[in-house]
């Protein structure tokens, strides 16, 4: 699903664990940087409710799954995948994924935007997403997207955290970095029912896109909020989906907010696709998404 992007309406942003951004020389309003009610605290997920927000799932990566383990991964309404369930029974339980056969929206098999890409990518948890430890114990789920050497359709993942996937309202909340803004690939993590809450997006490319986020259906509105300089550092991008309205956080500062009313509970989706404009990704050239912890929280007032 993606962004078109829109009328900015963005903030000034202060980085937690890296060098405040420079903001995008699209911006031309900053709203009041009211806090946000969990807070974001660098490198280490949170813990406990916050406000009317009761945290339900929350995780760090403590077990390690090498690539090839998200295998059998089923279709809507569960995304469990099979492989995991002997070896892996925590994940199992905790993730699912996108199915092998389904298509990402620049696909020609797919073009559910009706856009007019003419290569796209095959969802494929099974050899693209793997959990691992970096030196210091500290555990990444990572995402690496790549068009084969030989060429052929994208290899892109889009996971699902099943504790969060039948919320209304609620926080969702991440912390990720994408190692190089790679051309042809690109990224919209959203709340989707066919009414829409993406963030963070690249509205069509890493390679040249800000940091934004984009409302559709039930609200048409979006706007970028950071440079796309900002992709490649670490950051904790927070999505607040209340009945007046939805509200979006990078590093606990707000960012951008729409009014309106989300009209489902949906799963939330770290999707992560081919561009939907600019360069298709070259044979052989792969991105690397990692992401450090994950939470979300029901929204109990």
């Amino acid at each position: 699903m993606t962004m078109k992007t829109v009328a900015v309406a963005a903030a000034a942003v202060l980085g937690l664990a890296c060098a405040t951004p420079t903001p995008s020389a699209t911006v031309t309003a900053s709203p009041t940087a009211v806090p946000a009610v969990c807070p974001t605290p660098s490198g280490t997920v949170p813990a406990g409710d916050c406000g009317p927000f009761k945290q339900v799932f929350a995780d760090s990566f403590s077990t390690v799954v090498p690539v090839g383990s998200f295998t059998s991964c089923a279709g809507d309404g569960d995304f469990r995948c099979a492989g995991l369930k002997t070896k892996y029974p925590a994940v199992y339980n905790a993730w699912g994924a996108y199915p092998r056969g389904w298509y990402d929206t620049a696909h020609p098999a797919n073009h559910s935007n009706g856009n007019g890409r003419t290569h796209g990518g095959e969802y494929r948890a099974d050899d693209t997403v793997s959990v691992f430890k970096q030196p210091n114990a500290d555990g990444q789920m990572r995402v690496r997207m790549y068009r084969p050497a030989a060429g052929g359709d994208n290899h892109v993942a889009a996971l699902v955290p099943r504790a969060c996937m039948n919320m209304r309202y609620g926080k969702f909340t991440e912390r990720l970095i994408v190692r190089t803004r790679t051309d042809g690939f690109k990224m919209a993590h959203l709340r989707y029912s066919p009414d829409e809450v993406d963030y963070p997006e690249a509205g069509g490319n890493f390679s040249t896109d800000p940091v934004s986020w984009f409302t559709h259906g039930f609200s048409e509105d979006g706007g970028d909020v950071a440079p796309g300089s900002v992709w490649t550092a670490w950051h904790t991008y927070s999505t607040e989906i209340t009945p007046s309205g939805v509200r979006f956080f990078l590093d606990g500062k707000l960012v951008g907010q729409t009014s309106g009313d989300f009209p489902e509970a949906t799963p939330w989706v770290l999707q992560n696709e081919s561009s939907l404009d600019g360069g298709y990704a070259a044979p052989g050239s792969s991105v690397e998404i990692d992401t450090t912890w994950v939470t979300c929280y029901r929204y109990v007032p």
